[in-house]
C-alpha cells in the first residue's frame, strides 16, 4: 500500500493563489485509516499494528504515521493505552445509552419493533451480499452459520443469539455497504438480547428449531448462490416464521393469564 503515490496524485488548489499543492502525507494516511474504520477492516476494539509495522505497511515515515493517528485520536476514533498500543475506540456508533437498551429489552412492544427492523436490514444486507459477495465473504458466512450449530451444543439460549448475530453481521459484511454494516454493529448487543429472548419464547415449541433451522440454511445457500432476490425472500420469509410463532404465543399467554384473573 503506496501512499506516497497517492500523495503524488492528491493535490488541492489553493483559495489564496490558485496554485495547486499536494495534501499533506498525514492526512492521506488519515483518510485511508478512516476508510478501514468505515468499511469494517479494523473493527471495535481491534488493536492497531505496532507504529514501526504500520508505516512499514504504508510506506511512509514515522512521524507521518504519528500525526495521523493523532488526529485519530482527537477525532475520538482510536484510543492510546500506555505501553498497550493503539485500539479503535469500542464506543463507535453508541447511539444508545445502556439505560435505553434495557428498556427496549424488557419491552414487548419493542421486541417486535425489533424483529420489524431486522426485516429491513437483513434483508437488504442478504441481497447485497448474494450481489457483491467474494469468496473469502461467502467462506466467512459459511463458518459462522456452523458456529450457530456448535453453539446450540451447548445449550446456552445466550451464546446462541450471539452466534446468530455474528451470523448476520457477516452477511452485512459482505454486502459490501458500510452503512449497513456499521448500523447492524452499533444494535448488535441489543439485537442479540432480542435473539436471546425470543429463543427463550421459542424452546417452549421445541418442534420449530428444525424449521428455523431450516430457513436460516435457505438464506446461506441463496446467499452463496449469488441470488439476491432468493436471498431477500429467503430473508424475510425467515424472520416472517418467527414473527408469526411469537405473536400466536403472545396471544396463548394473554388468555392464561386472563383465565387466571377470571379464576
Amino acid at each position: 500500500m503506496n501512499v506516497n503515490v497517492t500523495a503524488n496524485k492528491s493535490m488541492k488548489a489553493s483559495k489564496s493563489t490558485g496554485r495547486v499543492k499536494p495534501q499533506k502525507l498525514a492526512d492521506i494516511i488519515l483518510a485511508q485509516l478512516e476508510a478501514m474504520i468505515i468499511e469494517g477492516s479494523l473493527q471495535p476494539g481491534e488493536k492497531l499494528l505496532p507504529e514501526r509495522e504500520l508505516a512499514l505497511q504504508f510506506e511512509v515515515s514515522r512521524p507521518s504515521l504519528r500525526e495521523a493517528i493523532q488526529k485519530l485520536e482527537a477525532k475520538g476514533l482510536v484510543t492510546r493505552k500506555q505501553g498497550g498500543g493503539t485500539f479503535v475506540s469500542n464506543n463507535l456508533l453508541s447511539g444508545f445509552s445502556d439505560p435505553l437498551f434495557e428498556l427496549m429489552s424488557n419491552n414487548n412492544e419493542s421486541q417486535f419493533d425489533l424483529l420489524e427492523f431486522r426485516h429491513g436490514i437483513e434483508g437488504m444486507a442478504s441481497y447485497y451480499a448474494a450481489m457483491r459477495g467474494t469468496p473469502a465473504d461467502f467462506e466467512h458466512i459459511q463458518a459462522k452459520h456452523n458456529e450457530i450449530g456448535n453453539s446450540q451444543l451447548e445449550d446456552d439460549f445466550r451464546s446462541e443469539a450471539e452466534a446468530v448475530v455474528e451470523f448476520h453481521l457477516a452477511i452485512c459484511a459482505a454486502s459490501h455497504n458500510a452503512v449497513i454494516l456499521q448500523l447492524a454493529r452499533s444494535m448488535s448487543p441489543l439485537l442479540a438480547d432480542n435473539i436471546a429472548q425470543n429463543l427463550i419464547v421459542l424452546a417452549k415449541r421445541p418442534d420449530i428449531f428444525s424449521k428455523i433451522t431450516d430457513y436460516r440454511k435457505r438464506l446461506l445457500n441463496a446467499i452463496i448462490s449469488g441470488e439476491p432476490q432468493k436471498a431477500w425472500g429467503a430473508s424475510h420469509r425467515h424472520l416472517a416464521f418467527i414473527e408469526e410463532i411469537l405473536l400466536k404465543s403472545t396471544q396463548e399467554n394473554s388468555r392464561m393469564e386472563r383465565s387466571m384473573r377470571r379464576m
